[in-house]
């Protein structure tokens, strides 16, 4: 498969208006979306706070507002592209065979996870600290 045919099948989808199976995979398209367009917006600010910030108001604000409305019709034309609106879907319906565990599973899995690296933490500072005191025993470092 050539990238040649790739982009030339972007294009046409750029200027579509209608959505690629609407009832499927909504929220991950949702969700996606937001993600790009606040991702994007975090940059149009600091293009608007950086490189524009000396210029006049309506540049430094018209400039990243119009990259950012641009841009986010570009995102929303991407999550409806069918080759990734299907890959969103099938992440929906594989989200929905997960089983989450449950509040009580969560704390337990949580205090485990704690005490394993409190233990850990305190197992490598001894190590840490017999390693210091042996190489300052044998003169290779000063011991404070």
């Amino acid at each position: 498969m050539s990238s040649k045919g790739v982009g030339a099948s972007f294009i046409p989808e750029l200027f579509r208006v209608g959505l690629y199976k609407p009832t499927q995979g909504r929220l991950v398209r949702q969700a996606t979306f937001i993600a790009i367009a606040l991702t994007v917006a975090f940059g149009c600010f600091s293009l608007s706070a950086g490189p524009l910030g000396g210029e006049g108001e309506a540049i430094s604000v018209g400039v990243p507002l119009a990259i950012w409305l641009l841009l986010c019709w570009v995102a929303f034309r991407v999550v409806n592209v069918p080759r990734f609106a299907d890959f969103l879907i099938s992440v929906e319906s594989e989200l929905e065979k997960v089983v989450w565990p449950g509040r009580k599973q969560v704390t337990q899995s949580t205090i485990v996870v704690i005490a394993t690296m409190l233990f850990l933490g305190l197992f490598l500072f001894v190590v840490d600290q017999v390693w210091r005191i042996l190489f300052s025993w044998i003169h290779f470092i000063e011991y404070l």
